[in-house]
């Protein structure tokens, strides 16, 4: 089967993901994309660029894929008869409903964030299918996508609720865990490794995550630290106070240079205290469980679901004062913390590379209006 996958910001998870379903796929897969920079011009614009390298395109194809980021609507209007009836599905890595905008950007100053939601919304009616990376995603889609379309002054087409619904459903990212194995080393610290691997940026909570251990410290709690992710021009003030106030905890600050490097501090690390606001599925968090890295989540967001939280209740908390007491417990009891890499295993691209294929053969092949039924 030719797949073609369309993405208007080809960077970070977006790249990861779709490079990674090409090298296990038994499809061909070849990518249209654009340079991941600038994702507020690449929803607006990135379409009528990318309509117009795809006409130039003689290749056939079985099926299109496209990220969330591309205004769906836009593209299909561009070459409507380039396309031949084509099924296209859009995967969402995130939607727009439900992410929450840093209170200086300018667009949420200026009132005109919305429009961004309009674009998602839009390209989920337009697509013949819409996955999602988790319940979670789907669910806060709809749910913000209610409290949107109620905003409109009339003609709010609440019912487009119902139809995208029809046409969704869940489909796991697929993460490169087993690439891990080779760097797997068995680390016994007599002092815990506390682990941070997400961005630096708001929407991570870091205050709530440096505020928690500067109190731990002040108590007389004895801890490790690994600051890893990408810090970008701007990011939060907190993360310059934590470099001089746990300067003696801090083990390695700073973005990894590669895999090898990254995979060998997740194995030594003991504990990975999650604070995030936002996450759709939660590459890091997966990676690093995997990686024997035991976490402390958010009863919130896509992690219950990950995490079956019915089953595992003793690693969520639901306000801060739990975060504090669950993370003090699992500091001085490291030795002891219980291994999640089995549950993370369903995960990995050699797990779930054949429903990858097979949900997108049905996509491709089978009856219209059944395209997801078995993905959820």
């Amino acid at each position: 089967m030719n797949i073609l996958y369309i993405e208007p910001y080809f960077a970070d998870s977006h790249k990861r993901w779709i490079e990674s379903y090409q090298k296990h796929s038994k499809h061909k897969i070849e990518i249209l994309s654009l340079p991941g920079n600038k994702w507020k011009w690449r929803m607006h614009g990135g379409a009528i660029t990318l309509s117009e390298m795809f006409k130039k395109n003689k290749q056939k194809y079985d099926l299109l894929i496209c990220s969330d980021f591309l205004n769906l609507p836009v593209f299909k209007s561009m070459c409507l008869k380039e396309l031949d009836n084509v099924p296209i599905a859009m995967y969402f890595h995130e939607n727009q409903l439900a992410y929450p905008w840093p209170e200086h950007d300018d667009d949420l100053k200026l009132k005109r964030d919305l429009h961004y939601h309009y674009i998602n919304q839009t390209s989920a009616m337009a697509a013949d299918w819409n996955y999602f990376n988790s319940k979670y995603n789907l669910e806060s889609f709809k749910n913000e996508l209610a409290v949107y379309l109620k905003k409109m002054p009339d003609f709010q087409n609440v019912d487009s609720i119902d139809r995208i619904d029809r046409k969704s459903s869940v489909l796991h990212l697929g993460c490169n865990l087993s690439a891990h194995n080779e760097f797997e080393e068995k680390y016994e610290n007599e002092i815990p490794v506390i682990l941070w691997n997400h961005r630096w940026e708001y929407d991570k909570n870091p205050n709530l995550f440096f505020e928690t251990l500067f109190k731990i410290k002040d108590r007389g709690g004895d801890f490790k630290l690994v600051l890893l992710g990408e810090k970008f021009s701007s990011y939060p003030d907190i993360f310059n106070i934590a470099e001089q106030r746990l300067k003696e905890n801090i083990l390695h600050i700073g973005y990894c240079d590669g895999f090898k490097e990254y995979s060998k501090w997740l194995w030594r690390s003991d504990i990975l205290p999650v604070t995030s606001n936002q996450d759709f599925f939660g590459i890091s968090i997966v990676e690093a469980s995997y990686c024997n890295t035991y976490p402390i989540l958010p009863k919130k967001l896509s992690y219950p679901e990950l995490f079956n939280a019915e089953c595992n209740s003793s690693i969520f908390y639901e306000n801060k004062k739990d975060f504090y007491e669950i993370l003090s417990k699992a500091i001085q009891g490291h030795l002891k913390l219980k291994n999640y890499s089995n549950l993370m295993k369903i995960y990995d691209w050699k797990t779930i590379i054949s429903k990858y294929d097979k949900t997108f053969e049905k996509l491709a092949f089978g009856p219209k209006n059944n395209y997801g039924s078995n993905t959820s």
